[in-house]
């Protein structure tokens, strides 16, 4: 079960300019996928 609004505003508006700026698709999936959670969202996995 995600663990909704766990971040701290600040924490979630860093998340946001990094998610902006970062190149490596990676990083910016890990990225997407904690203010996903935050927001109460799942991310389906691709099988």
């Amino acid at each position: 079960m995600p663990a909704k609004n766990h971040l701290t505003s600040e924490q979630k508006e860093k998340l946001q300019k990094a998610l902006k700026r970062e190149d490596n698709g990676d990083i910016r999936e890990r990225i997407l996928i904690l203010l996903l959670l935050n927001d109460g969202k799942t991310v389906p996995r691709n099988c």
